[in-house]
C-alpha cells in the first residue's frame, strides 16, 4: 500500500523541532465531528525506501546469522554448545547496542544521520565476515577470530544502531490527522496508518529474512561460505543506496538534547515533591513551573514506564523465538533430510508465512474484527502472540521426543553415533513450528514495537523502541545459559522448560496488564 505521488513534500529537506501535525496532505488535525469510522491510509513513496532499507538490512542479517550455526560446526570445528553459545552471544549484540544507537540519535545526530552512520559500520563487517570465511583466511588460522570481529565488533554494532531508530523514522513519515475519503462518515485516520506502516514494516522484515535465507545458505552449501557472506554486504549496499536517495524529502526531526539527563531530573523532582494521593508517582512533576518539561512529556514519560513494565516479560518469549536459528537447526539435523536442503532453510517457512499472513490480518481479519466491535487493545493481541507461541513449541517438545524413539541412533548417547548421524523421521514435520511461531509474531512483536512508538513522548521514541528491542538481550542470556544443555538427549528438557514458562507467564502477563487496553483507549480518544 504506497502512494507514489509526491503528495505534499516540498523538494526541500524537511527538519522539524517536534512532530508537527500541520502537514499539507492531511485537511483536519482534530477528530472530525461526523466521523463514523476511520480507515488506514497509503504510505508515501518516502516511507517505502525506509522500508526498502530495512528489507536490504534484513536479508543481510539473516542471509548471513542464518548460517553462523552450522558454519561454526562444520566450517571452524566448533561444538553444538559452543555454536549455540556464539550464535546467541551474537543476538546479544545485536540488541544490548540499540541503547547507544537511540542516545545517539536523540542527543547527537538525529535518526537520519544515526541510520547511515551505522549501516556503514554494518557494511564493514560484512565485509569482513565474507574475507574472514574465504579459504586462505580459515585455513591461515583466522576465521574465528575474524568472524568473531565482523560480528561482534561490527556488525552487532551496526545492526544495533539501526535498529532502535528505523522504524520510529517510519512512523514519523506518516502525517498525523484525518483525511476525507469518498464516502460520507469514513476518514482516513493516521492511527490506523501507522499501524498498518509497522505492519508493512514488519511484512518487509520478512521479506528480506526469506530471500536472505533462501539464497544464502543454498550459496554456501554449493560454492562457498566467502561469496554467501559478500552477498549480504552487496544488498544491504543497495539498501544504504536506496535510504539515502530519499534524504532530501525525509522528514527529520533534530535531536532534542540529553533527554536522558531530562528523565533523571523530571523523576528526581517527582520523588522529592512526592504527595500523598497521587494517582502517579510522576504526577508531582506535572504543572511544575521553571523546568525544562511539561505535562505532556511528565504524561508520556508515565506511559513509557508502562510500556516497560509490559517489556519485561519479553525476554523468555526471545529465547523461545531465537530457538529457530540454533536449537531447531540442530533437531533438523538429526532428521531425514533431502540431500539438496540445508536445514537451516526452514526458517524461510517462518518468513514465508508473515509474508502471506501479514497482508491478510491487516485488509481481512483486524477490520472485520473492528466492523464486529471487537477490539483488540495491545495486551490481548501481546497475550494473543505468547499463546501461539507456546502452542508452537508443545508440538517441538513432542517432536524432540518422537525423534529419540525412531531408529537407528535414538537419543543419540551411544557409542556408535557417528559424525552427521540421524534418525528416521522426515525433517518437514518441522515445517509447522515455523509456521506457528511466525503467526505469533504478528500479535507479539509488530504489537511490541508499535506498542513503544505510541506510548512514548516525542523525545523518547527512540529510547523507548530501543528498550523494547533490548528485551531480545534477555533472551539471548537465557539462550546462552540453556545452550549448555542444547546437546542431546538434554535439549529435550530445555525445550519442556521454555514451554511450561512461557504458558504460566502468559497467564501471569495478562492478568497483570489486562487493564492497560482500557488505558490506551481512553489515551487514544483524548489525543483524537
Amino acid at each position: 500500500m504506497l502512494d507514489t505521488k509526491a503528495d505534499s513534500f516540498s523538494s526541500t529537506e524537511k527538519v522539524i523541532d517536534e512532530p508537527d501535525t500541520k502537514y499539507k496532505d492531511v485537511e483536519i488535525i482534530e477528530e472530525p465531528a461526523d466521523m463514523v469510522r476511520g480507515v488506514p491510509g497509503k504510505l508515501s513513496i518516502w516511507t517505502l525506501l525506509v522500508v526498502v532499507m530495512e528489507l536490504c538490512e534484513r536479508f543481510a542479517y539473516y542471509g548471513a546469522s542464518l548460517m553462523f550455526n552450522i558454519y561454526l560446526q562444520q566450517i571452524l570445528g566448533r561444538s553444538k554448545s559452543e555454536a549455540v553459545a556464539l550464535n546467541r552471544v551474537n543476538q546479544f549484540m545485536a540488541y544490548a547496542t540499540t541503547i547507544l544507537g537511540a542516545i545517539i540519535a536523540d542527543q547527537f545526530l538525529g535518526k537520519f544521520k544515526t541510520i547511515v552512520l551505522f549501516g556503514i559500520v554494518y557494511l564493514v563487517g560484512l565485509v569482513v565476515l565474507a574475507i574472514s570465511s574465504a579459504d586462505f583466511s580459515v585455513e591461515g588460522g583466522f576465521g574465528l577470530a575474524g568472524f568473531c570481529i565482523a560480528v561482534f565488533a561490527f556488525i552487532g554494532f551496526g545492526t544495533g544502531g539501526i535498529k532502535s531508530n528505523v522504524s520510529a523514522f517510519m512512523a514519523e513519515q506518516i502525517p498525523v490527522g484525518y483525511k476525507k475519503t469518498g464516502t460520507p462518515g469514513v476518514y482516513e485516520d493516521s492511527k490506523l496508518t501507522t499501524e498498518r506502516g509497522f505492519r508493512y514494516f514488519y511484512w518487509s522484515i520478512n521479506v528480506g529474512a526469506f530471500a536472505g535465507m533462501l539464497a544464502c545458505p543454498q550459496i554456501a552449501k554449493n560454492e562457498s561460505y566467502a561469496i554467501a557472506y559478500m552477498l549480504p554486504a552487496i544488498v544491504f549496499f543497495i539498501g544504504i543506496m536506496a535510504f539515502v536517495a530519499g534524504s532530501k524529502r525525509y522528514t527529520k526531526k533534530k535531536p532534542q538534547g540529553t533527554v536522558l539527563v531530562k528523565v533523571w531530573r523530571c523523576m528526581r523532582y517527582a520523588r522529592k515533591h512526592k504527595q500523598e494521593g497521587q494517582g502517579h508517582w510522576l504526577d508531582s512533576s506535572l504543572g511544575a513551573t521553571d523546568q525544562e518539561w511539561n505535562d505532556e512529556f511528565v504524561v508520556g514519560l508515565q506511559r513509557s514506564l508502562r510500556a516497560c513494565k509490559v517489556f519485561l516479560f519479553y525476554p523468555i518469549y526471545w529465547s523461545v523465538y531465537g530457538n529457530m536459528t540454533d536449537l531447531l537447526i540442530n533437531q533438523g539435523l538429526i532428521m531425514r533430510r533431502p540431500s539438496w536442503l540445508s536445514v537451516d532453510q526452514l526458517n524461510v517457512v517462518n518468513s514465508l508465512v508473515l509474508i502471506v499472513a501479514i497482508p491478510i490480518f491487516d485488509n481481512f481479519v483486524f477490520p472485520l474484527l473492528r466492523r464486529m466491535g471487537f477490539r483488540m487493545g495491545p495486551i490481548v493481541r501481546i497475550t494473543t502472540g505468547f499463546a501461539i507461541a507456546v502452542c508452537g513449541f508443545i508440538y517441538v517438545t513432542i517432536l524432540q521426543k518422537v525423534i529419540y524413539t525412531k531408529r537407528p541412533y535414538f537419543d543419540f548417547t551411544g557409542d556408535d553415533v557417528p559424525e552427521g548421524a540421524f534418525n528416521d523421521i522426515s525433517v518437514w514435520l518441522q515445517i509447522v513450528p515455523y509456521g506457528i511461531i511466525a503467526i505469533s509474531e504478528i500479535f507479539t512483536s509488530v504489537t511490541g514495537l508499535e506498542f513503544a512508538f505510541s506510548q512514548a513522548p516525542a523525545e523518547l521514541k527512540s529510547v523507548l523502541t530501543a528498550v523494547y528491542l533490548f528485551t531480545n538481550c534477555g533472551g539471548s542470556l537465557i539462550g546462552m545459559i540453556l545452550g549448555i544443555w542444547s546437546s542431546d538427549p538434554e535439549v529435550l528438557y530445555v525445550f519442556a522448560a521454555q514451554t511450561i514458562i512461557l504458558g504460566v507467564l502468559a497467564i501471569i502477563f495478562y492478568f497483570c496488564f489486562r487493564h492497560y487496553d482500557n488505558i490506551v483507549a481512553k489515551q487514544e480518544q483524548f489525543n483524537s
